[in-house]
């Protein structure tokens, strides 16, 4: 019988899980075992999984579940070095060359375990199946915003946390533009045809920020973009892969320019394809704008769990985007499980 053991996540301002008790009730009427770990940070209560017939264990106790069952969960792992012998759904971000990714493959190299990254769970087109991209773009864009609304006070935009729906959050962004007295800014939205890029234009659109919008057409011919340079904010939702062009050189930081604020929604400062060439490390909640250049002020915000920001809806939508694949967990050596563990065979022989 496969054994699925949703674990609870470790990393902090992490409430999301990829599976809601509705999910887990339709693994259980399949044939699965489905256990799911006690959470002290679960936008989603524990009582509807056992409610659901799932099995409860204790917080962070995958480390001693059994052998055969399949780990899953959505952030990373604690950094302690430990080898990993269990199967593991989760982002990994490991294959980009990243440096953590690097030491996460040899943990579980060491472990004989394997990453099924979800990042890389694709149909036949190569499309993935599931993401959060959707509630990424909408959330980063708020935090963007927030930045744009801190300049105009004369500061650095403060901390971020989540919020209990799209509409609250709306509500209070709102108050925050009103407050500056300014007209509203525009954006430009790279990637906009894509699940992150509405998302990202439909929280402008709601907050009356002009959008343009491009996608491919738009970054064809490979560079340089002065137009980026020609708005007040850039939103990029590309994600960092080869051949990706670069849209903010670091000479930009000094170049003539309207753009104060730049939202790194797709994140990925530490790739080497980064297309954003002004920082190199990612913000958080409690630090969420980065100034990489004073006069003009110059803001990057790169937070890498913005979902989190809307963790109910954003966790409701991503499992049911997952859940026809978690029923598939039956045969891991087909269909998107099977492309999953390809990509982690090639990566993991080159660690």
């Amino acid at each position: 019988m496969t054994h699925l053991w949703v674990r609870a996540e470790q990393r902090a301002n992490e409430e999301r899980v990829g599976l809601t008790p509705e999910g887990a009730a339709e693994l259980l009427k399949a044939g699965l075992r489905v256990t799911v770990e006690e959470s002290s940070v679960r936008a989603i209560p524990i009582d509807g999984y056992r409610a659901a017939g799932c099995e409860i264990a204790p917080e962070n106790s995958w480390p001693e579940a059994p052998g055969d069952a399949i780990i899953f969960g959505l952030k990373e792992l604690p950094e302690d070095g430990t080898p990993l012998s269990h199967r593991h759904i989760m982002f990994g971000h490991a294959y980009k060359g990243q440096p953590a990714g690097q030491v996460l493959l040899r943990r579980f190299k060491a472990g004989g375990g394997t990453l099924y990254d979800l990042e890389y769970l694709v149909d036949e087109s190569g499309r993935r199946v599931a993401a959060f991209g959707y509630w990424a773009g909408f959330a980063g864009a708020a935090v963007a915003l927030r930045c744009w609304a801190a300049q105009q006070e004369g500061g650095l935009c403060g901390p971020v946390g989540p919020h209990p729906s799209a509409e609250h959050l709306k509500a209070d962004l709102e108050e925050a533009l009103s407050q500056t007295g300014r007209p509203r800014p525009d954006a430009i939205v790279i990637g906009a045809k894509g699940r992150v890029g509405s998302g990202a234009a439909d929280l402008c659109d709601a907050m009356g920020v002009a959008v343009s919008g491009w996608d491919m057409e738009e970054t064809a011919h490979g560079g340089p973009f002065p137009e980026i340079l020609d708005h007040d904010i850039f939103l990029n939702c590309i994600l960092a892969r080869p051949g990706t062009p670069v849209f903010v050189p670091a000479t930009a930081k000094t170049a003539p320019r309207r753009l104060s604020v730049i939202g790194d929604i797709a994140c990925d400062p530490d790739s080497d394809f980064s297309p954003i060439k002004v920082y190199d490390r990612t913000t958080t909640w409690g630090a969420p704008a980065l100034r990489v250049h004073d006069s003009p002020p110059l803001d990057v915000t790169a937070i890498d769990n913005l979902p989190s920001m809307l963790p109910v809806e954003s966790s409701q939508d991503y499992a049911a985007q997952l859940l026809p694949s978690l029923l598939a967990l039956g045969d891991l050596e087909a269909g998107v499980w099977g492309r999953a563990k390809a990509e982690f065979d090639r990566h993991s022989g080159e660690v």
